[in-house]
């Protein structure tokens, strides 16, 4: 997060597109044969599941504040 000229340096901010990313790379390297197709339907759904309890617990941040 960009606030007056300053990048938040709170972790949880990438958490999210780090998921994202995991799910985008176990589906293509699961259509290129490199992961089984079993672990690739287990896979998604659990980060899937951790993307979706990480947005319920909401965890606020300093940034948040200082709006």
């Amino acid at each position: 997060m960009n606030m007056q000229g300053k990048t938040c340096k709170c972790g949880h901010h990438m958490a999210k597109p780090v998921l994202l990313l995991l799910i985008g790379l176990d589906i293509l390297l699961g259509a290129l044969g490199v992961f089984t197709s079993y672990f690739v339907q287990v896979t998604w759904p659990i980060l899937l599941i951790i993307i979706a309890v990480m947005m319920m617990t909401g965890r606020h941040c300093k940034c948040d504040q200082a709006k």
